[in-house]
């Protein structure tokens, strides 16, 4: 269920093993599963057991165990496919259940080039330019603090 709907869940089926997974590690707070749409071959997804759509929402020890998990499944994924490193993200959008993407990468595959050019974004855009601005920086760790 999401959000205390009816609304159905494709991780949370998977989790109560009403829908079909390929788990690859499990732990009190999480699951790994293979990514049925991967980027790459060994490509994971790491889920809280419990439905919550952000991963800063989530307990401390929901996290801890979130992201141990991830680091058990990486290495799994570096023994088992052998690539250079693994990426780690989260984002969410497309099913709102946490979950971490875990994807095998090579230097030069469209995944690091993917990322490569959201570096470059970040490293060149002029409107970004006022962000690196001291006082601007200064600024938002002001807000950060005060949190």
């Amino acid at each position: 269920m999401r959000n205390g709907t009816t609304s159905a869940c494709i991780f949370c089926d998977i989790i109560a093993k009403k829908a079909p997974g390929y788990r690859v590690g499990e732990n009190e707070h999480a699951i790994a599963i293979l990514d049925i749409q991967p980027y790459a071959r060994g490509h994971c997804l790491v889920l809280p057991r419990r439905h919550v759509p952000w991963w800063h929402d989530l307990s401390a020890e929901e996290t801890a165990s979130l992201f141990e998990l991830a680091r058990r499944t990486a290495q799994k994924i570096m023994r088992a496919f052998r690539p250079e490193f693994v990426s780690l993200y989260a984002r969410g959008r497309r099913i709102p259940h946490t979950h971490i993407f875990l994807v095998p990468t090579n230097q030069g595959e469209p995944f690091d080039r993917h990322f490569n050019a959201l570096e470059g974004f970040q490293e060149g855009a002029r409107n970004l330019a006022t962000l690196q601005d001291p006082a601007e920086l200064a600024e938002a760790l002001r807000r950060l603090e005060s949190e």
